[in-house]
């Protein structure tokens, strides 16, 4: 995939349908380019084995120069994790169908996400770019939607923990899709560093999740 034009600028969203179009462009041609070559949501059958999860890398301290697939992975990964945080929350709010193993999981997995958020913004505000929920009301690939909660919160507690989980595993494998679209078509050293990272995070993330009661299958793009 080529890479787009380095700029230390981006024009506002609001006055312009055909720049969010563009942006929602570069992510879809990223993804499906890495999906196709590298096997969508795979990343765990290919992964080496399980280790500690890498540390967070410092918050930038001086400005950074983000491309529009910079610009395009951070808006949608930061949805993303907040979808899989409202998640999270809800299964924590259902004790009678806690899973104490996917708990601890899905504790990990609130820490990891809240730092991932808190260094994805710090890179928005190092290169001098808004934050905007460019894909709003879009099904995404392994976003957690607020159709996919409410099902969830209508479902018997029962079902809480498999469904739960195949939700999970479907947001962690996107995730890796992206993760790799970034450091194959991003511009910024510091974001790919961070997409680097978060990939292997993931990678020991969903080997924790296998052979759990739905947390199997391929998540399939739009």
């Amino acid at each position: 995939m080529d890479q787009q034009p380095t700029t230390t600028r981006r024009p506002a969203f609001g006055g312009s349908a055909g720049r969010i179009v563009g942006v929602v462009a570069t992510v879809v041609v990223t993804t499906v380019a890495v999906g196709l070559s590298q096997g969508w949501g795979r990343a765990d059958q290919t992964a080496s084995p399980p280790a500690a999860s890498p540390p967070a890398g410092p918050l930038p301290t001086a400005s950074v120069v983000l491309n529009s697939t910079d610009d395009a992975f951070i808006q949608l990964l930061i949805p993303m994790n907040e979808g899989a945080l409202a998640l999270i929350d809800h299964v924590d709010s259902r004790s009678a169908g806690a899973d104490p193993s996917l708990r601890a999981l899905l504790n990990d997995l609130r820490a990891a996400h809240q730092a991932e958020l808190r260094d994805l913004r710090g890179l928005l505000a190092a290169g001098n770019v808004p934050e905007q929920n460019i894909h709003e009301g879009h099904q995404m690939p392994g976003m957690v939607t607020d159709a996919s909660l409410a099902e969830l919160r209508a479902a018997p507690d029962t079902e809480v923990p498999s469904r739960a989980a195949a939700l999970v595993r479907a947001h962690l494998a996107q995730t890796v899709v992206l993760c790799r679209g970034e450091q194959t078509a991003g511009g910024s050293p510091e974001l790919k560093a961070l997409a680097g990272r978060i990939q292997q995070a993931r990678a020991v993330e969903l080997s924790a999740l296998d052979g759990r009661p739905g947390a199997t299958g391929t998540p399939q793009a739009d």
